[in-house]
């Protein structure tokens, strides 16, 4: 008969050989993990060399610090939106109707749009563009692309030029232009450079600068153009100057590219702020546009745009323009498939109802009659304080924006001393004066400016 060995010494061997049989596997997991751990936290395809951090975005940044600011004087003036007398948003009145329409529609459904969009909203959004008897409509030689707001068509323009254009792939942009420019055009490998725009002296425009600089660009580069309420500063040829530069840059085989943000939103009148589109396209010029709804409509984040290609006029036109039509939907249908309803649906609307689309004129010089009584008031007021240096050019300038002329020191004391936020090269949004604070605000320019 076996000897037994003591029970202390059984159990202590019993108890041992559970854990090593219970946690051994754990414990090893465990220890290969550390091992592997430390290498594979410092292993990314994308270190600090390749994938820099970016800065942040200078106007996001700016509404952050405004938003933080808890001054009860603190007033905005960086925002890129329209703003009532009260500093709120507004909903155009008749966007709440079409709204209404569109919610009251037993049809209405949320299926795919077509690749290239609503084509009762392309076809009316070609027509206030380019006007009902253009000769482009007429004979059949434009094509158009429902976008994602002005930024999508900028983007899908820039993409068709990467793939397709064989002049100078250059695009020549105004110094300054919407920062978003330059990182929409080089991010489809196409470089950017400056013409002259603004004229800091005459806080203007420098239209010899501009034609100029047109003039003397490579053959057959790329111009990009503002048609109206020049983004930042306010400032816009005449017409008599947008001939002027249309012979130039026919004389040089240029090709346009308009980026139109502002139509009806400038000066209240649909047709005079698209004229510099319609001479050209009159005149025969192959070109692109980019149009934006977010300012003239108030949908903002619902990101309604259309992209419109036009070819000269001729024999081959509507073959042309059949296979420029042809590729761009590919090139959306490869980046967002199908453009998105709501924003669409609501321009439809209002564009396709004779009733809707007066109202929507009216809501029109509303908002661009509020911004020009701004820049009449504020200019009065410096002038009647006696603030050093001219201010026509406040009343000059037209649309949403201003270029003060106020240096970025002047700024940065306006940010510290008043609580008033604006972009650093001293552009300001109109929008976000108002009969409550306008005073305020000409009192602190005055003060910064008497003081410099």
């Amino acid at each position: 008969m076996p000897v037994s060995s003591p029970p202390s010494s059984q159990g202590a061997s019993s108890t041992s050989d559970s854990s090593a049989a219970g946690s051994s596997p754990i414990s090893r997991l465990n220890n290969i993990a550390s091992h592997i751990a430390p290498k594979m936290a410092s292993t990314t395809n994308f270190p600090s060399d390749v994938v820099p951090q970016a800065p942040e975005d200078p106007l996001f940044g700016l509404m952050a610090a405004f938003r933080a600011d808890e001054s009860p004087d603190k007033v905005d003036l960086g925002i890129g939106a329209y703003r009532d007398d009260n500093a709120k948003p507004w909903i155009l009145p008749v966007v709440k109707k079409a709204d209404e329409i569109l919610r009251n529609d037993p049809d209405l459904n949320h299926e795919y749009a077509p690749i290239a969009g609503i084509q009762s909203f392309t076809s009316k959004a070609a027509e206030l563009m380019l006007g009902a008897d253009s000769p482009a409509l007429k004979e059949k030689r434009s094509a158009s692309i429902q976008t994602i707001s002005g930024t999508g068509a900028v983007h899908l323009g820039a993409l068709f030029l990467a793939k397709f254009f064989k002049g100078n792939r250059t695009v020549y942009v105004s110094n300054p232009t919407w920062a978003n420019h330059h990182q929409i055009f080089s991010n489809v490998g196409i470089p950017t450079k400056q013409y002259p725009y603004f004229d800091k002296k005459t806080k203007g425009l420098d239209f010899e600068g501009m034609k100029n600089a047109i003039k003397d660009a490579p053959e057959r580069s790329i111009i990009l153009l503002h048609p109206c309420a020049h983004n930042p500063t306010g400032v816009d040829p005449t017409l008599d100057q947008w001939k002027e530069l249309a012979e130039v840059i026919r004389s040089k085989n240029h090709f346009p590219f308009f980026d139109s943000a502002y139509q009806g939103f400038a000066s209240g009148n649909l047709a005079r702020d698209a004229a510099s589109v319609r001479y050209f396209v009159e005149q025969g010029f192959e070109l692109l546009i980019a149009q934006s709804f977010a300012k003239n409509f108030g949908l903002y984040g619902e990101r309604a745009g259309c992209f419109h290609a036009v070819t000269a006029p001729g024999p081959d036109a509507q073959t042309t323009i059949s296979r420029i039509a042809s590729q761009l939907a590919i090139l959306q249908r490869s980046e967002i498939s199908n453009p998105p309803l709501y924003g669409a649906r609501i321009v439809s609307l209002v564009l396709n109802d004779a009733k809707l689309f007066a109202e929507w004129e009216d809501n029109l010089t509303t908002m661009s009659g509020r911004i020009m009584d701004m820049r009449n008031s504020l200019r009065a007021k410096l002038e009647e304080l006696g603030t050093p240096g001219t201010w026509n050019h406040i009343t000059d300038q037209i649309g949403m924006f201003s270029f003060t002329g106020l240096t970025e020191e002047q700024v940065m004391r306006l940010r510290k001393e008043s609580h008033i936020y604006m972009t650093k090269n001293g552009r300001i949004s109109m929008a976000g004066l108002n009969t409550k604070n306008i005073d305020y605000f000409a009192k602190a320019v005055h003060a910064v400016v008497s003081s410099s």
